[in-house]
């Protein structure tokens, strides 16, 4: 056997190797990009019951699911990041809203923001937090551990986050022993997409390029 046709040979048997090589599957990240924040209907009965009541709404949408109470839009501004990573990791960023309550004609919170907030020290609280940024610029409510959440690679869904009266809201309503208090049920149902991570960019460029390189040479070859 001549040289170059063990050359052509093993020029072949590369690129075949390039083609049928594993990938190995890491976790992915993802952004929420749009969707819908509710609140169940157990949060106007209990605010009510602490003197809050409420007289009027503006840019809020309808809820999900229907028998919800109120529902806001998640913003652009949205740069919350998660990875698949055991279903479900929370990695970044925060979940902005748009949409006002008003209540007892005097106070109007809204624009809500979630996101985590290191050192919470309410019972029952996950880290994360609901925070006003219309009025009073301050987290109004704890969030508790949801339950299982949902992800399909395009839709997120997680329910049964409790909402709990922060120190800094009980605080403002000079009730401090509200803290902590259970003050109702929300959810999340959002749009997702796919983020790119900057080493696996390369890694799928190196390996087109090379195989690219192994089948150009192969063809070269081919043709001598």
């Amino acid at each position: 056997m001549r040289f170059y046709q063990f050359t052509g040979i093993l020029g072949c048997t590369t690129a075949a190797f390039i083609s049928i090589a594993p990938i190995q599957v890491e976790a992915a990240t993802f952004q929420v990009i749009s969707g819908v924040t509710s609140i169940d209907r157990d949060h106007e009965d209990i605010l009510k019951s602490i003197g809050l009541n409420l007289t009027g709404t503006n840019n809020t949408i309808a809820p999900i699911p229907s028998n919800y109470w109120v529902g806001f839009n998640i913003d652009p501004a949205t740069n919350f990041r998660f990875s698949d990573e055991g279903g479900f990791t929370p990695l970044s960023g925060t979940i902005e809203h748009t949409g006002t309550i008003t209540f007892n004609n005097q106070i109007t919170l809204g624009n809500f923001s979630i996101g985590l907030a290191p050192g919470r020290t309410v019972t029952g609280g996950s880290g994360f937090v609901l925070r006003d940024t219309f009025s009073l610029k301050t987290i109004l409510f704890d969030l508790s551990i949801p339950g299982p959440v949902a992800f399909d690679g395009q839709n997120l869904t997680i329910p049964d986050v409790k909402l709990l009266i922060s120190p800094e809201f009980a605080t403002i309503l000079q009730k401090p022993n509200l803290t902590g208090l259970f003050a109702g049920t929300a959810r999340i149902d959002a749009e997702v997409a796919a983020v790119p991570e900057p080493d696996s960019v390369l890694a799928v460029l190196a390996a087109g390029a090379a195989l690219l390189a192994t089948r150009f040479y192969t063809q070269k070859i081919k043709c001598t």
